[in-house]
């Protein structure tokens, strides 16, 4: 049976463009599924992580990161029983908006969107979901329902406070996109978000934590030995090696990523429970008047959480080999965008109707989206066709 403060699917609030409902599938179940069959996540497939896809093919993708965000989202969600196809949709989507290369790619999409209000992949998720989607015959985007979009939009947590008595919304803070979304169809930004969405954003911080844990050891970039030290992950490597003394590489990484999960998982359920406890949350409107989330970690476990993610930070994400790619992966992005601002004629015929304008931030959305849209490797294609003298075109 749902819990008082569940999203209901029979209490949603519907969808921008009116359409009859799924007589088979919740109305949850009909986003989850919709997001799933749109081009942008199967373009996920070839979208980077942390390593480019063409480093190997046994590191996670955007893709894969994606699927195991729902996996734990969806695993939460049922214990606390919440909405699990809410929670789900959530976390297939909260990636969408990532151009190629990453962290990277949106570095250099940013820089160079800064004079023309901007990049966040976010708001570029926003964009997908709401415009950059054209499947359907009715409407552009996929037409999810309020829950699952204002989910996205907020599942880090509201996006604006109350600057005075009045509620009023600084719109300096809010990306464009979600801006323009906002003003058609309110999407509660100064509220919390409901606790799907918030089970959503813990699970990213679960799956790409541990994850990255896992590649950077196959990568070679740090060893076990490093990992000694590690906050709590240390602890569950000694308890493995000593549960399993001679236990192959392969299996002691296996085996410490999955006990690590499974602790910060179960740190994560009690810690929830006990915050909803002591804040007497009786239902789903209670959750967005909340001072602050109600889904998280205890405090020890978020310092461990801190500790690794320092850890990530120096030993994978600056490391050399991985610097080198992302330097490369800024420079692709940097000049593509530049050639299109300054040539938009030799965009696809469909991109080129939109970007040839008297308007200089129009035509850089227009860029912006479709260097966003790219995967890593058409990326590279694009580049070496346009930008390499001497490559096939």
């Amino acid at each position: 049976m749902p819990a008082p403060y569940a999203l209901s699917p029979a209490d949603s609030r519907g969808r921008y463009h009116r359409e009859p409902e799924s007589p088979t599938r919740s109305p949850f179940q009909r986003d989850r599924d919709r997001i799933i069959h749109s081009g942008a996540f199967r373009k996920l497939e070839y979208k980077t992580q942390v390593f480019v896809y063409h480093v190997g093919d046994y590191y996670r993708t955007r893709l894969t990161h994606s699927l195991e965000v729902a996996q734990i989202a969806r695993s939460v969600s049922r214990c606390l029983a919440l909405d699990e196809d809410l929670a789900e949709a959530i976390a297939l989507a909260h990636d969408l908006g990532h151009p190629p290369f990453g962290h990277a790619g949106e570095e250099a999409l940013a820089a160079a969107m800064a004079p023309y209000g901007g990049f966040d992949h976010n708001d570029q998720t926003v964009r997908v979901l709401t415009r950059l989607e054209q499947r359907y015959a009715d409407f552009d985007g996929l037409n999810l329902t309020w829950e699952t979009l204002e989910g996205v939009v907020k599942h880090n947590g509201p996006l604006v406070g109350e600057a005075q008595a009045g509620g009023a919304r600084d719109p300096g803070k809010v990306p464009p996109t979600i801006a323009a979304v906002d003003a058609a169809w309110p999407l509660a930004l100064a509220e919390q978000p409901s606790l799907e969405a918030q089970v959503a954003a813990v699970a990213d911080d679960i799956a790409y934590n541990n994850h990255d844990i896992d590649d950077g050891l196959r990568a070679g970039l740090f060893t076990i030995d490093d990992i000694r030290s590690v906050p709590v992950v240390g602890e569950i490597l000694r308890a493995v090696e000593t549960d399993y003394p001679g236990l192959h590489r392969r299996r002691l990484i296996h085996e410490t990523v999955r006990r690590l999960i499974d602790r910060m998982v179960n740190d994560l359920l009690a810690e929830t429970r006990r915050r909803l406890t002591e804040a007497g949350i009786d239902g789903a409107a209670a959750v967005r008047r909340a001072d602050g989330a109600m889904v998280g970690f205890s405090s020890d476990m978020a310092t461990a959480q801190a500790g690794i993610r320092s850890f990530l930070f120096t030993r994978m994400y600056r490391h050399f080999q991985v610097n080198r790619e992302t330097s490369k992966a800024r420079r692709i992005v940097q000049g593509l965008f530049e050639l299109f601002m300054a040539e938009p004629a030799v965009l696809p015929a469909e991109w080129q109707d939109r970007a040839v304008t008297d308007s200089l931030p129009e035509r850089a959305r227009t860029v912006a989206d479709y260097i966003a849209g790219m995967t890593d490797r058409y990326a590279l294609l694009e580049y070496r066709r346009l930008l390499v003298l001497g490559a096939e075109m």
